[in-house]
């Protein structure tokens, strides 16, 4: 990126262009319903910080996400820390509902959130690049697995979630 003006135009469009879908990775790794809005904050800072050494060896999305997830896995590594240390306060307080959702969907939103939730990182970063609608060699790019070794864990990966959603709905 040459100047700064052009930097931020870059940045700004790169945030109007991916703001959703880093949003909704937050939200999966989220502990409590206050902390999609910091990890997003992290992310888009995070971006910022990186904006200029963006060399194009990936394209601009598999950066993104990479970003996402480390931003997210990081945080999550700090939460697990201090979990027992902490009480989440910010679990107690009421969240209004963002859109309704008929009960049965949310039931089945709520499952699948759940049970994503009980994965390992690396099955859930796969999961989510995944519902994201991103190829299996974008995948790969991403988290430095190949092609193959996500189609596998991705394989077991529906089992393990299919198993987990019909023993919650």
């Amino acid at each position: 990126m040459k100047d700064k003006e052009s930097m931020t135009e870059t940045f700004e469009q790169l945030l109007e262009n991916n703001k959703e879908k880093i949003y909704r990775i937050c939200k999966i790794y989220a502990v409590s319903p206050l902390e999609p809005q910091d990890l997003f904050q992290e992310v888009i800072f995070a971006i910022w910080k990186s904006l200029s050494t963006f060399k194009g060896n990936s394209s601009i999305d598999t950066w993104i996400y990479r970003i996402t997830l480390n931003v997210c896995l990081r945080s999550k590594q700090k939460s697990d820390k201090t979990f027992n240390k902490t009480l989440q306060l910010e679990s107690i307080q009421f969240i209004p509902v963002e859109m309704p959702i008929e009960n049965y969907q949310q039931e089945k939103y709520n499952a699948l959130t759940s049970c994503i939730s009980k994965l390992n990182n690396e099955s859930k970063s796969i999961i989510i690049l995944c519902l994201e609608e991103l190829k299996y060699k974008q995948i790969a790019e991403i988290t430095g697995l190949t092609e193959n070794h996500i189609a596998v864990k991705m394989k077991r990966i529906k089992k393990i979630l299919m198993d987990c959603i019909t023993n919650k709905i």
